[in-house]
């Protein structure tokens, strides 16, 4: 073993005690440890004085620690946005429930932004489909779904303001 490595290996317990106070899964911490460790040993400057070392090896923890608290909020975030997508999506039975006037309303937006509300939210195509038929890119299709839903629920609440406002199923609106 080197200094370096034989300097960190006796502070184990006490960088694992540092570690296990900001994170409180077990595992999860050994794991921030030993990557530590292996970027310590790989990169560590060549530092003589043992607390020096230290102290530089709690900072290498420090962002180690944090760099996984943004790991696991944008885990949590794609979590949020995925459930949200899945309780948006429409089942078949709720499909045939639809107002009758939104796919009158559908053919009077813009065009683009008709074919896009068909294709994505009607048809349920997927969206690298659609873009490559559209020769548009994956964002800008996006910004179009996004603002052909606008669109479509402007038009919904100025036709039939009750049933726009309660999603549009069980409509009472004339046919």
């Amino acid at each position: 073993m080197t200094t370096v490595e034989e300097q960190l290996v006796t502070s184990r317990a006490k960088f694992l005690g540092y570690i296990r106070k900001r994170i409180t899964d077990p595992d999860l911490a050994e794991d921030i440890l030993q990557d530590s460790f292996l970027k310590a040993i790989r990169s560590a400057p060549q530092i003589k004085d043992d607390e020096e070392l230290v102290r530089w090896f709690y900072r290498v923890l420090q962002n180690a620690i944090i760099d996984a608290y943004r790991r696991k909020a944008v885990e949590l975030n794609r979590r949020i946005n995925y459930s949200a997508d899945a309780d948006v999506a429409v089942g078949p039975e709720e499909q045939e429930e639809i107002c009758g006037c939104m796919s009158e309303l559908i053919p009077t937006l813009k065009p683009e932004y008709a074919d896009v509300v068909k294709a994505i939210d009607i048809d349920g195509e997927d969206a690298e489909v659609v873009s490559a038929r559209l020769g548009i890119s994956r964002n800008n299709l996006k910004v179009r779904s996004h603002r052909a839903r606008l669109a479509l629920r402007k038009r919904l609440e100025e036709t039939c303001r009750m049933c726009a406002q309660h999603h549009c199923l069980d409509c009472s609106c004339k046919k």
